[in-house]
């Protein structure tokens, strides 16, 4: 029996879609998103605003830009649209001072009563099921789109003996990464490169970790980065993604006003959500892969590369 698959939005995400096109609309959404976020900061007991202010006087930001950036690296034209209510997008200091406090507030509804410690119970689930999958610790990991380093931190105190790459494409989420990383007395490598073209090498890695990234992609961006992990990952080695998952009942029943004032915040989701990601892993060249639900709204997928003179 053959599963239909969606290829385009359906009827509420299409008004939605119409709604956003028209640009007084959409910076009114996105600027109802933002607020929302800061207000339900304060009243979970995170001090946005001063949180913030913080980070930004810590350092001189200049020099740690300088020491993560890559003047070489380039930026596809998906990358330079507004992503999360900041018109520059990623590519913002205001953006990287403030994701950790972002972070916290928008997981802290995943669970009931989880408030603030939603992010971090967010990432145990997800980690969780990897020590319960994977049946070897990996040696070598790469951690893709690890924005300030929340990800890749998090990988580190599971696999403590693992030498770690944490690879974005905004050298502003690099420069507090570092920061952070230097706070922590940490041993990561940050590498600021396109993760479509990494430039590691062939066969260098036992485990490529994506958490929450596939959603603030294109289609064809996916599909680039997952051969592109398939092209750096060792025979046995595996790709795991955290992400959104389409099929929860949560995105079903969402009011559209909810969903509007999200989707001011992430252009590709309708491309998210239509895509057959069990297909795409296998054109990119991987096997045995599994979709675990590790949330009311997200899921954890694992697939594995095989070497076909290795046994299954």
């Amino acid at each position: 029996m053959t599963t239909a698959i969606k290829t385009s939005p359906d009827l509420p995400s299409r008004l939605v879609n119409g709604i956003l096109s028209v640009k007084p609309l959409f910076n009114l959404a996105k600027h109802q998103a933002r607020q929302m976020m800061i207000k339900r900061a304060e009243k979970i007991g995170v001090p946005w605003n001063q949180e913030v202010e913080k980070l930004q006087a810590a350092r001189d930001w200049a020099n740690d830009l300088a020491q993560v950036q890559n003047p070489q690296t380039t930026y596809p034209e998906y990358y330079l649209r507004p992503f999360h209510a900041y018109d520059g997008g990623d590519l913002s200091w205001k953006a990287a001072f403030e994701l950790e406090v972002a972070a916290r507030t928008v997981h802290a509804s995943i669970w009931k009563d989880a408030g603030a410690e939603g992010d971090t119970q967010l990432r145990q689930s997800y980690h969780n099921i990897l020590k319960a999958q994977l049946p070897h610790p990996p040696q070598d990991i790469l951690d893709l789109g690890c924005a300030v380093g929340l990800s890749t931190f998090a990988l580190q105190e599971l696999y403590p003996q693992a030498k770690i790459t944490g690879l974005d494409l905004s050298p502003y989420f690099l420069a507090v990464a570092n920061y952070r990383s230097q706070q922590r007395q940490s041993n990561i490598n940050w590498v600021h490169a396109q993760a479509e073209s990494t430039g590691l090498a062939d066969n260098s890695v036992d485990l490529v970790s994506i958490f929450l990234m596939c959603h603030e992609l294109p289609q064809s961006a996916t599909r680039k980065i997952f051969a592109e992990a398939r092209r750096v990952l060792r025979p046995g080695g595996h790709l795991t993604i955290m992400d959104m998952n389409p099929k929860s009942e949560i995105y079903k029943k969402m009011p559209t006003y909810v969903f509007t004032l999200l989707k001011s915040t992430e252009p590709y989701l309708d491309e998210y959500f239509t895509l057959d990601i069990e297909q795409a892993l296998v054109e990119a060249g991987f096997q045995n892969s599994t979709i675990t639900n590790n949330s009311p709204r997200h899921r954890t997928i694992i697939a594995q590369v095989i070497n076909s003179t290795m046994e299954n």
